[in-house]
């Protein structure tokens, strides 16, 4: 019989230990990512350094695939910002001019962003540089292959 001071302790059944606790945050860092943060913004909101993070990622096979899906999600939310940036009225100044300083914080954040996503999926959004010869022209006229015996 117990009484009121006594505490019956049951025994709690954890495969690892902080494994509960790493889905929840390894949880926290992709919905964050998927929202618009990077990753180490995820990270810091989730409460866990990056490098932790990371090392989860490199040893989880199914939280690497659910990064690289929500890091797509991302890249793809960047996109869409680009759009929005550039499709918004900047609307005018006091003066009733046009107001530049809105147009140029403007222009900055859509290179910013178009170079980061150049970076970051460079055969999606990348620059394409097409080299190719003309074919009466080739750019390559002959090659030779000379042995030399010494």
């Amino acid at each position: 019989m117990t009484t009121k001071n006594q505490k019956t302790k049951t025994p709690t059944k954890r495969t690892k230990p902080g494994s509960e606790d790493r889905a929840v945050i390894s949880q926290m860092v992709l919905d964050g990512m998927r929202g618009g943060l990077s990753a180490f913004k995820a990270c810091q909101a989730a409460g866990v350094p990056q490098s932790t993070f990371s090392r989860w990622v490199d040893d989880d096979a199914i939280l690497a695939e659910n990064y690289a899906r929500a890091r797509e999600d991302l890249i793809e939310r960047m996109a869409t910002e680009i759009m929005e940036i550039s499709d918004q009225d900047v609307g005018v100044a006091v003066d009733g001019k046009k107001d530049w300083a809105a147009v140029q914080k403007h222009r900055l954040q859509v290179d910013t962003r178009k170079w980061l996503l150049s970076k970051l999926a460079p055969k999606k959004f990348g620059d394409k540089l097409e080299v190719s010869g003309d074919p009466d022209n080739p750019l390559v006229q002959r090659i030779e292959r000379v042995v030399v015996k010494a």
